[in-house]
């Protein structure tokens, strides 16, 4: 079964679900699903709607092109989608190689539905993961002479294949701030703590130090403010007396990897609605 995926966000007023709803309907349109959010405080409104493309009384881009005056009327921010289309992912890796081993292994197996056309790094340590799965590696290495070349080289290899989402899977680098704007909502981050709480930099160290009896792991959206995107998904894990700063890291690294791949696919199920720095997830 073909499913049509409707994503819109905009100004809350009275009889918006049945306005929308009701377009739908007018066009035959069968509703599989309906997740519907409205903020009271910023008399804000979100919706996510899932159709049974089939019974549309038109072909999708038609449906599309019927539904633009609908949505500029509402002042709508919307998207919509086949589900059944493919989502195009790179993503940027260092040298830790959990989260993209993680990452490759539920694409593989079928639980992430995208395509992968390229992995880059600014080292060359993970190359085998990438050729193990015939995906293209582009190692673009970054000194510290070099970081506005390498940079502009890693905007123009974005540009060139345009991706619907670009993960940074551990990659220890701070993007620039335009890139950062250029593709703002497209570029997801894991960060090693459970933000705001131990930003930048070794943060399982500082987390020891500080006695934590929890430790967790955030996916957000990359701003050009560091670590302090549009949050997506947190884990956390408990932290006993005894464990050392390895443990914190080595029990942190399946928090990352759970809170990475969940914020992935439910980016690529059109699960999330950006709204200034919040992100509405209607959860699968």
């Amino acid at each position: 079964m073909a499913v049509t995926l409707v994503k819109l966000s905009c100004p809350d007023r009275v009889g918006l679900l049945a306005a929308l709803t009701g377009f739908i309907a007018q066009h035959g349109g069968n509703l599989l699903e309906v997740s519907q959010f409205t903020d009271t405080r910023s008399s804000w409104f979100f919706v996510r709607m899932a159709i049974q493309t089939e019974t549309l009384d038109m072909p999708l881009p038609h449906f599309r092109e019927a539904f633009a005056p609908v949505a500029a009327e509402l002042d709508a921010q919307w998207t919509i989608r086949a589900a059944e289309s493919r989502m195009k992912v790179v993503v940027l890796v260092s040298k830790l190689g959990h989260c993209l081993a993680d990452l490759l292994w539920r694409w593989r197996a079928g639980e992430l539905s995208c395509d992968i056309p390229l992995i880059i790094s600014n080292h060359d340590a993970l190359r085998e993961m990438a050729e193990r799965e015939s995906i293209a590696w582009k190692h673009v290495p970054i000194s510290a002479s070099g970081t506005t070349e390498a940079f502009a080289g890693l905007a123009e290899l974005l540009r060139e294949l345009q991706p619907d989402l670009v993960v940074l899977a551990r990659y220890m680098r701070i993007l620039p701030a335009e890139l950062c704007r250029e593709f703002a909502g497209k570029i997801m981050n894991i960060h090693h703590s459970f933000l705001p709480s131990f930003a930048g930099a070794n943060a399982y160290a500082r987390a020891y130090d500080r006695g934590v009896k929890l430790i967790g792991a955030t996916c957000h959206y990359a701003t050009a403010e560091l670590d302090a995107g549009p949050i997506i998904d947190q884990e956390v894990i408990r932290v006993e007396h005894f464990h050392t700063p390895e443990d914190l890291v080595r029990l942190g690294r399946d928090c990352e990897r759970l809170a990475l791949a969940r914020s992935v696919r439910w980016h690529l199920d059109e699960r999330i609605l950006i709204h200034g720095n919040r992100a509405i997830v209607f959860r699968d």
